[in-house]
């Protein structure tokens, strides 16, 4: 059990001797109570660079458009999809350079997020996406850069993103908890930290997790496959992928994140996780739904009889339980989360579970999880090659 939201089933093997619950009790305790780490962002005590009186002013949108890359956008994407039941408003996600129709009538309110203020997608689609009549909200570092920059003529509001924060790092910073609040969700509910580092259930499971997360590296295998059976985490799964590769893929070091929708992939490349190389570690993700379709049909429970009187939720549940089977059989390595309740206090935990498993992760490995050095070589050379080549 992680907590009460969050019923976790470890993996099943051996754990790596380490210094874990060393880094854990010595280093990250005190970080999360450090104002000035990132970690800080994890607990009900971070104080935000925006007040809530402040949002009220664009609570009158209907419609959000949010202009991002990698973590300034991931996580509020994530929020939105797992969330989605009690959002009443509609959000657009320019995560992406892309063609897409330009709304030239309709006054827009523009949430635009990087950390460096620089970002060349985010330059782009604020070029395109952007009108001279539309209501803008930056969020960027306190320092010269392009988007502090364009501000006043954009007449923006400009909320400082803090600059000990990462970007991967920084959902439940300004560049989460903003959006959330402008979604109308409470930021404070997805901060628990303060309560689960104090759970022996939450250390043990996190500690666990970890030294046999190393166990495996240690022999061989580096690719985690998420088996993810709720389309509404699909997101999360994408800001989960960054947070894993990004922070971990250094030094010919790391861990490939790689997301399966299920049950669909049984169809597809099951085969290969079951006989393939043994190279891959397995976690099993499944959300337990109050309201789903039941099969009634009579003319479909001529052939499939056993199906009678079963939730579509059920049937995904009780195939999940069967491959969950056939890899104990096969002794394929998994771990299986299980989701009691879809509020924001359970994504807030599994973003924390998950960003304080790859910081630990990484230490344990003597890998920097914060840096990103080889993605700055390409923004480096991207930039070359235009400077270089005369404009047509």
């Amino acid at each position: 059990m992680l907590s009460k939201n969050i019923f976790l089933k470890n993996y099943n093997t051996k754990n790596s001797p380490s210094n874990v619950k060393k880094i854990f009790k010595k280093e990250i305790l005190k970080e999360i109570k450090n104002s000035k780490n990132l970690l800080n962002t994890l607990s009900k005590n971070y104080k935000y660079n925006f007040k809530k009186k402040f949002l009220f002013k664009y609570k009158k949108f209907k419609e959000i458009n949010i202009i991002g890359m990698g973590g300034s956008i991931l996580g509020s994407e994530a929020i939105y999809c797992f969330l989605n039941h009690k959002i009443k408003k509609k959000i657009n996600f320019f995560n992406n350079i892309e063609n897409f129709i330009k709304n030239k009538k309709k006054k827009s309110f523009n949430v635009i997020i990087s950390k460096s203020g620089n970002t060349l997608e985010v330059a782009t689609n604020v070029n395109i996406v952007v009108k001279k009549n539309d209501e803008n909200l930056i969020i960027t570092e306190k320092r010269k850069n392009f988007l502090n920059s364009i501000a006043s003529d954009l007449k923006s509001e400009v909320i400082e993103h803090n600059n000990f924060i990462g970007g991967r790092y920084s959902v439940l910073s300004e560049v989460g908890m903003l959006p959330a609040e402008l979604m109308g969700l409470n930021a404070k509910k997805f901060k628990n930290i303060d309560n689960l580092i104090k759970s022996k259930y939450f250390y043990k499971s996190l500690v666990n997790s970890v030294e046999r997360t190393l166990y495996l590296i240690k022999n061989n295998k580096f690719n985690s496959i998420i088996l993810n059976y709720d389309s509404k985490s699909e997101n999360f799964f994408k800001w989960y992928q960054q947070l894993v590769a990004e922070s971990l893929g250094k030094k010919s070091k790391g861990i490939l994140p790689v997301v399966s929708r299920m049950p669909k992939d049984n169809h597809s490349i099951m085969q290969y996780y079951l006989d393939g190389p043994k190279i891959n570690f397995f976690t099993f993700f499944y959300v337990f739904e109050k309201l789903s379709n039941k099969i009634n049909n009579s003319v479909l429970l001529k052939q499939f009889k056993y199906l009678k009187n079963n939730s579509t939720n059920e049937i995904i549940y009780k195939q999940k339980i069967a491959t969950e089977n056939i890899f104990k059989l096969k002794k394929i390595p998994f771990r299986s989360f299980e989701i009691k309740n879809r509020t924001e206090q359970t994504l807030g935990e599994m973003f924390s579970f998950f960003i304080l498993e790859t910081i630990l992760l990484g230490r344990a490995l003597n890998i920097n999880p914060f840096d990103q050095p080889s993605v700055e070589l390409i923004k480096k050379e991207t930039k070359k090659i235009f400077i270089s080549k005369p404009q047509k």
